[in-house]
């Protein structure tokens, strides 16, 4: 293999290495999150049923709806891998035995396969 070749593969591994997101990230986007959630509410609020009756003034309401439908979803995927990623730190200890378990099961089935 070539020095250049190494050179790349080394560039590579350097350029895809994880980058761990800032600590502050996960609360700012549930801020914001819960800000387009709670102003999408505000304009859909406003808003009078008689005004409704002409179509041109079906777009704000369709997209505060929009608004409100992805902002709400998207804060309840942060809150769920909130709570999932502390389960997870509980259940820790018992997923690394259980990993350690079905490893020796596959590696006991693999021997018996080997062995026939």
């Amino acid at each position: 293999m070539s020095k250049s070749a190494l050179n790349i593969e080394t560039l590579l591994r350097e350029a895809m290495a994880p980058v761990e997101p800032p600590e502050r990230l996960g609360t700012r986007v549930e801020t914001t999150l819960r800000n387009l959630s709670e102003l999408a509410a505000d304009e859909l609020e406003s808003w009078e049923l008689a005004a409704m009756r002409d179509p041109r003034n079906w777009v704000r309401p369709a997209v505060a709806v929009a608004v409100g439908g992805v902002a709400g979803t998207g804060l309840a995927v942060v809150r769920w891998r909130q709570v999932s990623r502390s389960r997870r730190g509980q259940a820790g200890a018992t997923l690394d035995r259980a990993a350690e378990d079905v490893a020796g099961a596959v590696r006991h089935g693999l021997r018996r396969l080997g062995g026939r």
